[in-house]
């Protein structure tokens, strides 16, 4: 169980967030999936967004688990034991385009938490670091940055927490308070959001988490989260109204409404093990086969993300990244995808040349609007 309030951000607070995140988007989910109109209007993101943080969650507790018999102070992970175990378990567990994105978000806060070394916890000016640092690795990610994302509301998150004084809960609370105003803003920012009458279904779930951020160093929720919908109006350190805008989620219709916007007709999702400069040319391939390209991880662990019309073109770019001299690996048949088009293949590959490996369990991620296609592995 979540345990609230916690003073520090410790390797205990990481696992309370994750927890209380894990239970907002579950709260959240469905009103989520209601407003998801962009990139795809396919009424997922709150869905996706669930099942990251659940991987990351899951993660987390496995590394408690571990720690049980003693072998860190009072049997618990050090801070940069937990924060990486909630980055690798989200990148692993990353779905759709905005739980990629937030797999992404999650891995910059822990390099600034890691970087403590065996520090026990960290402080205000910490969570404002990696706050901080998040917002900006995401954004890199993203092969176009697009405003009125949820980068914009990971964007106003740190910068209001940048000009917060005093404690971790104090920096938490200006970071949701910037986020709420940011996703109030989204509308006015991108077009198909502002006919359909709704806020960007990618930042309405980064608000549920930074709501959980906030409950896991005050030990109270937000009061527009309580009911189950984020504030749409506000300002930092101020009240915020969730009806304000006038923006809510209007069901299945906001989905109706923006389908046939004459995109490519395939995501595709997969892992990939590679060093930094061959997945830095992966991903000006892939960037000329499709668009929401977003390529997360580093560490030689990257989990990509891309939208296009063939979909075994990402996987043989992927096959090849290293140019002409570069020979293809080869891979067992993905397993079939869930409802939610969640299957991972995990390739190997090396500047120069490509290792031949096969990992039980790994399949790739292949979705043509809410029906769910296995896609055959490349002979």
């Amino acid at each position: 169980m979540p345990q609230v309030p916690q003073t520090f951000f410790d390797a205990l607070a990481v696992r309370t967030w994750c927890g209380l995140a894990l239970r907002a988007l579950g709260r959240a989910r469905e009103e989520i999936d209601a407003i998801n109109v962009y990139p795809v209007a396919d009424g997922d993101t709150g869905t996706n967004l669930y099942l990251t943080v659940e991987s990351a969650t899951t993660a987390v507790e496995a590394v408690f688990t571990g720690h049980a018999a003693g072998s860190g102070p009072d049997g618990t992970p050090s801070l940069a034991d937990a924060a990486r175990a909630m980055a690798h378990g989200a990148l692993i567990g990353a779905r759709g385009n905005s739980g990629t994105i937030l797999a992404q978000l999650l891995r910059g806060m822990a390099q600034v938490l890691a970087a403590e070394g065996e520090s026990p916890r960290t402080d205000a000016e910490g969570l404002r670091l990696a706050l901080r640092h998040a917002a900006d690795s995401a954004r890199q990610a993203v092969a176009h940055p697009v405003e009125g994302t949820v980068l914009s509301v990971a964007l106003a998150a740190a910068d209001a927490a940048g000009e917060a004084e005093g404690d971790c809960g104090a920096v938490a609370k200006a970071a949701y308070q910037g986020a709420c105003t940011a996703l109030a803003a989204t509308p006015g920012q991108l077009a198909v959001l502002a006919r359909a009458g709704v806020v960007d279904a990618g930042g309405r779930g980064l608000v549920a988490v930074l709501a959980a951020l906030v409950e896991t160093f005050t030990g109270e929720t937000p009061a527009a989260e309580r009911g189950g919908r984020a504030a749409a109006g506000g300002s930092v350190g101020g009240s915020a109204d969730p009806d304000a805008s006038g923006l809510h989620a209007r069901g299945d219709s906001c989905a109706e409404e923006v389908t046939g916007s004459g995109g490519p007709a395939f995501e595709v999702i997969y892992l990939l093990e590679a060093e930094d400069a061959p997945v830095d040319r992966l991903r000006q391939r892939l960037d000329a086969l499709g668009d929401s390209l977003v390529v997360v991880g580093g560490d030689g662990l990257w989990n990509v993300h891309v939208h296009v019309d063939d979909p075994g073109a990402p996987w043989r770019r992927a096959s090849r990244p290293a140019g002409r001299t570069g020979s293809a690996s080869r891979t067992s048949a993905p397993t079939t995808c869930t409802r939610a088009g969640v299957g991972v293949r995990r390739a190997s590959v090396c500047s120069g040349r490509s290792s031949r490996r096969t990992r039980r369990g790994a399949g790739r991620s292949v979705r043509r609007g809410r029906r769910d296609h296995r896609a055959r592995a490349p002979r």
